[in-house]
Formats: C-alpha cells, sequence, structure tokens
C-alpha cells in the first residue's frame, strides 16, 4: 500500500490530507463540546442542526463549483480554499449563539464543496495505474481513519491542559498545511472538455451517475453510511455524557473506537479488491451497518459502546473505500471532477436527511428509539442497493450506434454494430444498454 507514496506529488498530496484531516478531526471533537456547552442535553439536535447545514452547503455548491473547476489551475483553487476555511476556522472559538454556530459552518463547508471533489478528482490523474490508485485510495481511507482515532486521542490529550476552544486552533494549523504542502507540487490539468453551457456542466455529472446501474445503487449504499455515521456523530457525545455519565475524554475515546474499527477494514481492503470485484464487500459493510445499530439500545457501558462503535467503524470502511474505483470506472477523463463532485453532493445529500434525523429523533424520541429508526433507513439503503445495483451486471456489453455514420471514429475504433466494450456514460452513450446483464 505504501508504495504509491514514491510519487511526490501523491505524497504531498497526501500529507496534505492527512494533516488538513487531523485540525479537521479536532474541530468535530470541539464542535461537539461546543454544542454541549450552548445546548446543554439538546446538544445532539444543535450539532445535527449544524451539521444539516454544512450538507446543504456540499449538496448545492459542490455540482456548480465542479462547473468551473476546469476553467481554473487546480494548485490555485486548492490553496485558495484551504486559505479561506482557515480563515473561517479563526472564528469558531468565539463563538458563543447558536446562530453563529451555523453562520460559520455553512461559510466553512462552502469551501470544502470545492476543494474535496476537485482534490479527490485529481488523485486519479496523479496515479493512472488502476492497482496504483486502489492503494491510494485505501490509503486515503486509512488517513480518514487514523483521523477518527488519533484526533479525539489527540483531543483527549489535549483537554487534560486546555479548554476545548484551543483545539479549534489545530484546524486553522491543519488548512495552513495543507496550502503549503499543495503549493510545493505541480498539479496536471483537467482534460479538455467539450465547450458546454453553465447549467449543462453543471448538472452533468449527476446525469451520467444517475444513468449508471452501479452510481445508483452506490447512492443507496450512501444511505446506509448515512444513517450509522450520523448516529455516532451526532449522538455519541450524548450517549457518554447524558447517557453513561461520563466524560469529555470519553468521548474522544469512543469516537476513537469507531476510527479504529474503520482502520482494520482499510488495511485490508487492497489485497481483498485484488481477488474479489467491489460489490461484495460493499454490501457487505452496509448490511453490517443496517445490523450493528439493532444492537445499540442494549449498550450500557464504555466498553460496550466501544465495540459496537468498532464493528460499525469497520462496516462503514468496507463500504466506502471502494467508491473512487466505480467513480473512476464509470467516467470518461475529462468527466471525472463531475462524477466526483455528483457523488460529493449526492452522498451529502443522505447525510443532510440523516444528520438531523438523529439529532432530532434523538430528542424526541430517545436514543434507543433513535438507534432503531436509522438502522431501518439503513436497511432500506440496503435493500435499495442490491436491486438496483445486481450482481449480474456488466458493463461489457453488445450494443449498436444507429444515429452514427459508418465512418464514425467510434465505430472505427471498436468496430461496426454491434460491438462490444464497456460502456461509460458520455456523450455517445446517453443511456445503459437494457441487454446490461450477464445471461
Amino acid at each position: 500500500m505504501l508504495s504509491v507514496l514514491a510519487n511526490r506529488t501523491y505524497r504531498h498530496l497526501f500529507a496534505a490530507q492527512v494533516i488538513a484531516l487531523i485540525g479537521t478531526g479536532l474541530a468535530t471533537v470541539a464542535l461537539g463540546l461546543l454544542a454541549w456547552q450552548i445546548a446543554g442535553k439538546d446538544a445532539g439536535l444543535v450539532l445535527g442542526t449544524a451539521l444539516a447545514i454544512k450538507m446543504m452547503a456540499y449538496v448545492t455548491l459542490a455540482p456548480i463549483a465542479s462547473a468551473f473547476a476546469d476553467r481554473l489551475p487546480r494548485r490555485t483553487m486548492l490553496v485558495a480554499l484551504d486559505l479561506i476555511r482557515a480563515t473561517v476556522a479563526v472564528a469558531l472559538p468565539f463563538v458563543t449563539e447558536i446562530w453563529q454556530v451555523y453562520t460559520l459552518i455553512f461559510l466553512l463547508q462552502a469551501a470544502s464543496a470545492g476543494f474535496t471533489p476537485t482534490f479527490q478528482a485529481t488523485i486519479p490523474d496523479v496515479l493512472p495505474d488502476e492497482a496504483d490508485y486502489t492503494r491510494a485510495l485505501s490509503l486515503s481511507r486509512l488517513a480518514y481513519d487514523l483521523e477518527n482515532m488519533l484526533s479525539p486521542m489527540l483531543a483527549a490529550a489535549l483537554l487534560t491542559v486546555v479548554s476545548f476552544p484551543v483545539l479549534f486552533g489545530g484546524t486553522v494549523i491543519g488548512f495552513l498545511a495543507s496550502a503549503a504542502l499543495v503549493l510545493t507540487v505541480t498539479l496536471p490539468s483537467p482534460r479538455p472538455a467539450a465547450p458546454r453551457g453553465v447549467w449543462d456542466r453543471t448538472t452533468r455529472g449527476i446525469r451520467i451517475y444517475l444513468a449508471t446501474p452501479r452510481l445508483r445503487g452506490l447512492l443507496a449504499l450512501n444511505l446506509t453510511v448515512a444513517a450509522a455515521g450520523a448516529m455516532v456523530i451526532v449522538n455519541t457525545v450524548v450517549i457518554v455524557q447524558a447517557g453513561l455519565g461520563l466524560g469529555d475524554t470519553q468521548v474522544a475515546l469512543a469516537l476513537a473506537a469507531f476510527g479504529a474499527g474503520s482502520m482494520v477494514a482499510a488495511v485490508i481492503l487492497p489485497r481483498l479488491l485484488d481477488r474479489i470485484p467491489d460489490r461484495p464487500p460493499m454490501i457487505a459493510g452496509a448490511a453490517l451497518l443496517a445490523t450493528g445499530m439493532l444492537f445499540g439500545p442494549m449498550v450500557g457501558s464504555l466498553p460496550a459502546l466501544a465495540a459496537l462503535w468498532l464493528a460499525l467503524g469497520f462496516g462503514y470502511s468496507l463500504t466506502q473505500t471502494p467508491t473512487g474505483r466505480l467513480l473512476r470506472r464509470s467516467a470518461q477523463p475529462e468527466d471525472r471532477p463531475v462524477i466526483f463532485a455528483a457523488q460529493f453532493a449526492l452522498s451529502h445529500a443522505c447525510w443532510l436527511l440523516t444528520y438531523p434525523l438523529a439529532g432530532w429523533a434523538g430528542a424526541r424520541f430517545g436514543l434507543d428509539s433513535t438507534f432503531l429508526i436509522l438502522s431501518g433507513l439503513a436497511m432500506i439503503g440496503v435493500v435499495a442497493a442490491l436491486r438496483l445495483w445486481p450482481a449480474d451486471l456488466v458493463d461489457d456489453m453488445a450494443h449498436t450506434h444507429p444515429e452514427l455514420a459508418p465512418d464514425h471514429p467510434h465505430l472505427h475504433e471498436h468496430g461496426v454494430d454491434p460491438h462490444r466494450h464497456p460502456v461509460i456514460i458520455d456523450d455517445l452513450h446517453r443511456v445503459w444498454p437494457a441487454q446490461a446483464r450477464s445471461a
């Protein structure tokens, strides 16, 4: 897995990602504690609303940002957005009102809505070999998992000597260091795309995404991931402090257990994906998330919560890590920025549903009922994925192009109709052929 770090450009980008993630992880812990300080037992509701605002920024702004991303140098865009995020993070320690939390979260995540899809779409161009890219995806997942595990532990250590607002300073440092590292490399320019109108560019990624069966299944899996993830992120502080009567350090340790489980899955996935397709581990991970939350009402101690969070973290990573492979395989190189932006927007639309649901249901019905509600929603995602992304679906199929002239370059490359090749939704293949399933 570590062999991909021999590529200097990827190595610097990966380091930028890790440092920014640690800063973001410190902010996640601090934000939960800030919500507890402002709202007390209603902290889950406040945090769920704040995170819903974050998701709203992602859903609405990511496709718009991707429509203009190919007109700006990638390095300039990434550095500028990192600096904007650092500037907003400076103000977080001074928040005293709930509306201030909501405003700053929106501004911070508006910048992230442009940064993250652009960053993700750059990696396949830096590492064009699929084996290298697969390992980079697992390494990236591992970075998220280490952040989930180490950032709460670092936060727990810092909270023994400083108050939680100081943690936001780590967020500022993370974004500034990320910008500095991006400046040290030359990034490949986006593949030139055909001239299109703003609306066409804005919606193209979502249209490609929804026309591709495996990605429709991925969208359903995104719902499962969001249902389980929202329970962990929104309600851990409430479970630990209100339910178990413990303190800030135990909140951080519980979140670290989730990160540890996710990290284990990220380590084993590269070799696993060398042997089997993406679908089986993704479906298995989603099933683990849906069934695991059924055990939530049985949790009565910190070790029991840590064990459950460990299992959910494993299922979370098992489902999430192969996502980039599906996106890379489902779009032409020039369409990668918009397809990554579509995944970013549509997956966060699921979080936009589950974040406020986790907070509202926790405050209204209690944590036991919230576990069951979100487990049911996660199961809906699993069932939908099984139907939308059947096991017998293939993409290398015979199809025809009656609309093309006999001397068209596509027919010259692949042969006269009917011809066979892996189908990718693009200007020549606007719908998925009906004969997409194997016999």
